[in-house]
């Protein structure tokens, strides 16, 4: 059988190969020469295709072209090239093949890009159904941003989030976040987001600037179109071909950040190096039927420093009149999430033990910060144990996360036209090294690597692809969970002995030195009660308590023994060390054909996929083993028809999707709009869109240990295994915390009280129906203007309004362990552990909605200046929503860039100033919440054309250097400050 299979292959390729080699047999021979139609200089890299054909080439360094088809006259040639006048030229009778001569003439064609993404077929940018921006080759080369990603936030309608110096995040029209779930972005029809995140992770291994030929962003609900997830937008990233964009080029830049860091939280004290090189090199062969093409990029930098020490997320539980929050937990201070309320000690025995062995050891006592002979026991019975939390004290986060940014990415293509209308293609991306994001915690992405592979066939009306997404979570690890190790380790190695050997032992002996000041006060427990403790006193204890604990377990990093903890902490996965083990794959494989060939009074246009997760986390972050594994398939597909009315005034465009999630019901997703075009140039159009999210796959199967709770998918079979939904005993955190609140403020007189417990109890809500999680969902509706005015002046506006449903959000809630009796004990919801605390992905069931407004004015001025403005208004409408639901909108109401350049100042030299405004807004998110100031950045560029098609380039992002954060927790971003070098083949 094996044998009969290998025939067939090998004659269907023999077939092909003769079929091949006929249609070469009878060439007609193409060959002709293209100049500037003013300077009258040969153009070089110039495409030169078949109109409706994959054939063609490109002129070589003499602006010559020369290749062979199998095609009867009479053929249409095209001639294009970006910043210049797409010509035309039929081969006939009248018109020779060979020595064709062709001037080109340069000009800005405002607002006459053609797009692909709006409705995934060609079209002109202005007659789009809904709002795209697109950013070509030469927005790239100008672009004033250290890299041209962020330069994707001078679009009107984006914001672009840095979780790092090499990674930034893409949204739109709000729910912004920095991990964006509910965004696409394709890399040449590929969607790269992470398998076991289920987000885009930016351009760590998209390709560099020198193969990006074009950007297009589409804001608001694609689902239609794009199935799950397309519900804030899409990013379509396209690199250059190897057909089109053939020879050498290389690219190196230089430059600094850093200056004038805020060296006291612990940033570098002097301006810091960044590098980063790439190189491309294209090449067709054998006339023009096959062509590869070959990428290498590498960047290294000291990433920005996250240093927001001052933040609390315990604010609330700050004691009235004393100074400082003694439970304070700071974003970017980590250790301090390990804390414990006093209170709760007085039930502890282990805690009793431990206070015993300080008060009466002398084995122990150290430099006299352990005070001997404390009454421990007479202050704890008449309740000197304040109800306060307290957390342990930290390390600031540079002390143990990865600042050393770096990334290397490759990519090979190869390219074969099997025949005049079909090429086939493989195409290698991929992208390792070093970086952070934040999410629930602050996450080191160290030596990760995300590789992924496509094979794709393509015709002139059709494509089908598949593709596959590997990553490697590498040395990644959980800087929170890290920090907790350390102190571990730190005092499991003091001679403290019982309740030590992790960092309850450091909190214990906290909580016995706040005993021992009240004691060196003269407090006598057996004589005095806690309202004798001053507001000042007590403060003075908290001091006492944290300065003398610290000092008993302090260890120095720089010494060997730290240096050990500091390995050993590291060492271990989840949930026995910090680090994740997870090689999760995603396989996609999809087709499309359009009918407009075959149908005239409409055009069609279907597309279908299937999508398969392979989670392989090793049980770090999923309930996965190799004899467990766990897969998710998904199906889709979509029809769409449009029509030309009123002499192709009015064009008419709907659209239908249906996606399957094999744990999901079906969903469909249907959009209609229309384009009005009158006076040639003035287009109006309408849309009403709808948008949807599978909940990603740790929100159907996430089971991660977090030490103080436990992370769950929200999957019926997750809920079940843990008792949610069918266990009476599990109540919201909310009121768990209310009850604790009492439990930990009443005296030791009250507790005996037979009655306050149960009293006390009555306030937990159970939980007793919870929803298993399911999809969200969002309509939108959209009105928009677009124009040029005399190819000078180009408008765009636009407006929105959506509604969205069952918005998918996260519910805590704690279990109450049993009496030997099966009763219920509720003092067993007191302590939070992975064991009886649980976060999961559910659905808010609050309908709410957004709106907003988008306008762009773009201005053509003489001598080849130009200069445009943009604004972006997005509000949240919570008028009907509840106030314990977490929205997470995290959008600027006003934002603005105003740009002003010209890339042609001389023959030699051009520039481009860009300048950037946001206003304050609040950010929400399971890591934070907080206000994020208001901010403005000004970038520049100056580009030298050197000799021998070299390009000199200086210039710098955010100029002024006024330092400035995107979301809360995250870094303090600077200025960079660089110069580069391109030398092109291509370059005229």
């Amino acid at each position: 059988m094996e044998m009969n299979l290998l025939k067939k292959i090998t004659l269907l390729f023999c077939l092909s190969i003769g079929i091949i080699w006929q249609s070469n047999a009878q060439n007609t021979r193409i060959t002709g020469k293209i100049i500037d139609d003013e300077t009258k200089v040969p153009l070089i890299g110039v495409n030169v295709v078949i109109k409706g054909k994959v054939l063609g080439t490109t002129t070589d360094f003499d602006g010559n072209f020369d290749f062979s088809v199998s095609l009867a006259t009479p053929i249409t040639l095209q001639f294009s090239m970006v910043g210049y006048q797409t010509q035309e030229y039929t081969i006939d009778e009248n018109n020779s093949s060979t020595d064709i001569k062709i001037s080109l003439k340069e000009e800005l064609l405002m607002g006459q890009e053609v797009v692909v993404s709006a409705s995934r077929v060609e079209e002109s940018i202005l007659q789009s159904p809904v709002s795209i921006e697109k950013m070509d080759v030469l927005a790239i080369q100008q672009t004033p941003a250290d890299n041209y990603y962020k330069s994707i936030g001078y679009l009107k309608g984006v914001d672009v989030t840095q979780s790092s110096i090499n990674f930034q995040i893409v949204n739109a029209r709000g729910f912004n976040s920095t991990g964006n779930t509910r965004f696409v972005q394709l890399t040449d029809g590929m969607d790269t987001q992470a398998p076991a995140l289920n987000f885009p992770i930016g351009n760590l291994n998209g390709p560099s600037e020198l193969d990006v030929e074009s950007v297009e962003f589409i804001p608001g609900a694609q689902s239609a179109l794009y199935g799950p997830n397309a519900f804030n937008g899409i990013m379509r990233v396209t690199s250059k071909s190897a057909f089109e964009y053939q020879g050498f080029s290389f690219f190196a830049k230089s430059g600094v950040n850093h200056v004038g860091a805020d060296t006291e939280a612990g940033a570098p004290g002097s301006p810091q190096p960044m590098y980063e090189a790439s190189f491309r090199y294209a090449k067709s062969l054998f006339n023009d039927r096959f062509a590869f093409k070959v990428n290498g990029s590498y960047m290294r930098a000291e990433d920005w420093y996250a240093t927001d020490y001052n933040s609390d997320r315990n604010s609330a539980l700050q004691p009235d009149g004393i100074s400082f929050n003694p439970g304070k937990d700071a974003p970017n201070l980590m250790g301090d999430e390990a804390a414990v309320n006093l209170a709760i000690l007085s039930l502890s025995s282990d805690w009793a033990t431990l206070a015993g062995q300080l008060s009466n050891n002398s084995q122990i006592q150290r430099d006299n910060l352990i005070r001997k002979g404390v009454p421990t026991n007479q202050f704890v019975q008449n309740g000197f144990l304040p109800n306060q939390l307290v957390s342990a004290s930290p390390f600031q986060e540079h002390q143990l996360i990865d600042y050393g940014a770096e990334n290397i990415k490759g990519n090979v293509g190869l390219y074969y036209r099997l025949t005049d209308n079909i090429e086939a293609s493989y195409l290698w991306n991929a992208g390792f090294g070093t970086s952070i994001y934040t999410g629930a915690q602050r996450y080191s992405l160290k030596n990760f690597g995300i590789q992924q592979h496509r094979l794709q066939f393509e015709g002139t009306n059709w494509f089908v692809r598949g593709y596959a997404t590997l990553e490697n979570s590498g040395d990644s690890y959980i800087t929170e969970f890290y920090a907790k190790r350390v102190l571990d380790l730190s005092v499991g190695n003091s001679p403290v002995g019982v309740f030590t050997q992790d960092v309850s032992g450091w909190l214990g002996t906290y909580a016995y030195n706040y005993l021992a000041y009240l004691d060196a006060q003269g407090i006598d427990p057996n004589v005095n009660s806690v309202s004798d403790v001053s507001t000042q006193m007590q403060q003075d204890a908290f001091s006492y308590a944290r300065t003398t604990t610290e000092a008993f377990f302090d260890v120095d990093f720089d010494s060997e023994e730290g240096q050990n903890i500091l390995e050993e902490a590291a060492d271990g996965t989840v949930p026995n060390g910090p680090k994740f083990n997870d090689q999760s794959r995603m396989y996609h494989a999809e087709a499309q054909y359009d009918f407009s060939d075959q149908i005239e009074f409409v055009d069609i246009l279907v597309g279908g996929s299937f999508r398969q997760f392979d989670l392989r986390s090793n049980g770090t972050i999923f309930p996965d083993s190799p004899e467990n594994p766990i897969t998710i398939n998904e199906f889709g597909g979509f029809v769409q028809a449009s029509k030309r009315l009123l002499d192709d005034k009015l064009k008419l465009i709907g659209s239908i999707r249906g996606d399957k999630n094999e744990n999901f019901n079906a969903v469909f997703s249907p959009r209609l709009s229309s384009v009005l075009t009158f006076s040639k140039t003035h287009n109006l159009r309408a849309s009403f869109q709808t948008g949807f999210r599978n909940p990603t796959t740790q929100g159907q199967f996430i089971n991660l240990d977090i030490i103080s709770s436990r992370l769950l998918g929200g999957l019926p079979g997750n809920l079940e295994e843990y008792g949610i939904g069918t266990n009476p005993n599990i109540y919201t955190i909310e009121s768990v915390n209310g009850f604790a609140a009492d439990v930990f403020a009443a005296t030791p007189e009250q507790r005996a009280d037979a009655n306050f417990i149960p009293n006390a109890a009555q306030q937990l809500v159970a939980i007793e129906d919870f929803d298993p999680v399911a999809p969200e969902q969002v309509q939108s509706f959209e009105v928009g203007y677009k124009s040029v005015v005399d190819n000078k002046l180009m408008l765009d506006f636009v407006g929105y309004y959506n509604n969205y449903n069952n918005f998918i959000v996260q519910q805590r809630m704690r279990r109450a362990g049993l009496n030997p009796d099966g009763s219920v004990n509720p003092l067993t919801l007191l302590n939070g552990t992975a064991d009886n605390t649980f976060q999961v992905y559910t659905n808010a069931d609050e309908q709410i909605s957004a709106y907003g407004f988008a306008g762009e004015v773009n201005y053509s001025l003489p001598k080849k200046y130009s200069i445009g403005f943009n604004y972006n208004y997005n509000k949240l409408n919570t008028q009907n929503a509840s106030d314990d639901f977490v929205f997470g909108f995290n959008t600027p109401e006003h934002k603005f860039n105003i740009k002003f350049g010209n890339r042609k100042l001389t023959d030699k030299i051009g520039f481009n100033v860009v300048y950037r405004w946001q206003s304050e807004f609040f950010w929400e998110s399971s890591f934070g919440d907080g206000i994020i100031p208001a901010f403005g950045t000004a970038d520049a560029q100056v580009s030298f054309k050197l000799p021998s098609k070299m390009m000199l380039k200086v210039g710098g992002s955010n100029l002024l250097n006024q330092y400035y954060q995107q979301s809360f927790g995250a870094p303090s971003i600077g200025g960079i400050y660089y110069v580069s070098i391109t030398f092109d083949q291509l370059m005229n």
